[in-house]
């Protein structure tokens, strides 16, 4: 059977971190050609790169404009034409509620919620000259949850379901889909650096949860891949939440 993103073209934004690498590689097991957006962070791009049949690295600060719309013409000249777009590069600032400064908040705000809209608003354009296109939001089940030092952070990713829903109504004439999948508890090396206790904080997950194991980075990638098909063009403004059933309704 032929690969389902044969042909397709995909930008993956955060390309190096847990989630972006399993997208990255899932996308291109099916088959799809790859651009890997990533900040300072070079060699494990090019490692990633190197180890796809057919991918670039490409390094930008997706808070500017400038750089986002240089980075995507970048990605045009090596590739040719992106009709995906995984934008899932962000930021998990940690920050108790009466310590947040409105630059803090700001920042929060470019990182996790702006970089989406410049990204969409840059591709957006030739998919629509294409007529199909396919653009995947990477949210949290934390804009549903909510939790605790995370005020910011929360209120972009409440902010990015609400820009797919409105990117989906004004894109969908033009036959490009846009959905939001919002990650649940995701088990990757960078949680390393802000659990102290794991053990303890997987058991306080798992009893969240309706299935009893941590997610993975492939099941978030295997969302991202079922959005990003030919035969998922029904589908769009929805937001598909990988989290093992910790939110339910």
């Amino acid at each position: 059977m032929p690969s389902p993103l044969n042909g397709h073209t995909a930008l993956v934004t955060g390309a190096t971190g847990g989630l972006g690498s399993a997208i990255a590689r899932r996308l291109a097991a099916d088959g799809a050609t790859v651009a890997l957006a990533h900040l300072d962070d070079d060699r494990t791009a090019a490692k990633l790169a190197a180890s796809l049949p057919a991918a670039v690295s490409l390094e930008a600060d997706l808070r500017d404009a400038e750089a986002v719309r240089s980075l995507c013409q970048q990605a045009r000249d090596e590739l040719g034409p992106i009709d995906i777009l995984v934008s899932n590069a962000g930021a998990y600032p940690r920050r108790p509620w009466t310590e947040t400064t409105p630059t803090h908040w700001d920042d929060a705000l470019a990182t996790n919620l702006t970089s989406h809209y410049l990204l969409a608003h840059e591709l957006s354009p030739s998919m629509t000259a294409a007529g199909w296109g396919r653009i995947i939001t990477i949210g949290s089940v934390l804009a549903t949850a909510g939790r605790h030092d995370l005020t910011g952070y929360i209120s972009a990713k409440a902010g990015v379901e609400g820009f797919t829903r409105a990117l989906a109504r004004e894109l969908g004439p033009a036959g490009i889909t846009a959905n939001c999948v919002a990650p649940g508890s995701i088990r990757v090396p960078a949680e390393d650096t802000v659990v102290d206790d794991s053990e303890a904080m997987t058991a306080r997950q798992l009893a969240r949860q309706c299935v009893q194991r941590r997610g993975r980075p492939e099941d978030v990638a295997a969302a991202v891949a079922f959005l990003a098909t030919d035969g998922t063009g029904f589908i769009t403004g929805q937001t598909l939440r990988v989290d093992g059933g910790w939110i339910l309704g």
